[in-house]
């Protein structure tokens, strides 16, 4: 396994302050409202909004300082690798979809990267990110492959277990990868009776489809949940999907928006979808244990 625990435990202690510490307790409207106990942890409440500066910024401490960096995003990585960028001193360019939401797209170029917006989809912005980069020398980096992120996003899991809250089984989104693999790593060593259960739309079923070892090289996406609408998975990411991952379910968009809805009436928190989905998974889905543990990972809508 090539995520490392000690890289995960120091990633806890040095990613920068603002996306450390977040908020995790457990609501009383919101467990009646789903039928048990559910703890949350609240990714919405730093800079970006969302989980993503955490593994940006762990990977960040890595690369060289003056060069150029390259990725793509359907918003929150790239907005992440801008503000670390930014803090950093290294330039950031970012290839979206023309499709990508506005406002994230917006929020990437205040942070002082070069937004570059290619014609279709994520999955296609991706290649023309990683041949610019070849082109022109930058450093390319992506989510779900870069074991850094992964990382700094299993930084989240350090956190839930440190509180003392036991859980039996932890619900987590899935796009490329990174946070449910990062976050299942520390969780099977620290807690290994917790189960890890997966949850991606119905509409980009791609990364759960490659899980169950079934085909799953150009899958069509048709969701709400831009953050997570992966049509081609990343191949580094499935060996530790498959090793880490007991269970991936698969949820609609209705059930998406009824959660976004539930987390702002009982939580007073507005998630974007992606960051909503582990409400919607245990609200609709036959997910094992008394006592659950999610992530909402971002509030970017």
């Amino acid at each position: 396994m090539d995520i490392d625990l000690d890289n995960i435990a120091r990633a806890a202690e040095t990613i920068d302050p603002v996306f450390r510490g977040t908020p995790q307790y457990v609501d009383e409207q919101l467990c009646e409202a789903l039928g048990r106990r559910v703890l949350v942890k609240v990714e919405t409440v730093n800079p970006l909004r969302s989980f993503k500066g955490r593994g940006a910024d762990f990977l960040g401490a890595t690369l060289p300082p003056g060069r150029t960096v390259v990725c793509a995003s359907a918003g929150n990585f790239g907005q992440a690798v801008a503000y670390v960028g930014r803090r950093r001193g290294f330039g950031v360019e970012v290839f979206v979809s023309s499709a990508a939401v506005p406002d994230k797209v917006r929020r990437m170029r205040s942070l002082g990267a070069s937004v570059v917006e290619v014609p279709g989809d994520f999955t296609g912005a991706k290649a023309v990110a990683r041949a610019h980069a070849e082109r022109v020398g930058a450093v390319f980096v992506e989510d779900g492959r870069d074991v850094a992120v992964t990382e700094g996003a299993g930084s989240i899991a350090v956190e839930l277990l440190g509180a003392g809250h036991a859980f039996d089984t932890a619900v987590i989104p899935v796009g490329d990868g990174a946070l449910i693999t990062g976050m299942a790593r520390w969780i099977k060593e620290h807690s290994p009776g917790t189960r890890i259960v997966g949850v991606c739309a119905e509409g980009a079923p791609a990364v759960a489809r490659a899980w169950a070892g079934r085909p799953a090289g150009d899958t069509p996406i048709d969701t709400i949940a831009d953050g997570i609408a992966v049509r081609v998975p990343v191949p580094a990411a499935i060996p530790r999907l498959r090793a880490l991952v007991d269970d991936m379910l698969l949820v609609p968009d209705d059930a998406i928006r009824d959660a976004m809805a539930l987390a702002r009436g009982a939580l007073g928190l507005v998630l974007e979808p992606a960051g909503a989905i582990g409400l919607a998974a245990i609200a609709v889905a036959d997910v094992p244990g008394e006592s659950i543990a999610t992530v909402l990972t971002g509030g970017n809508v």
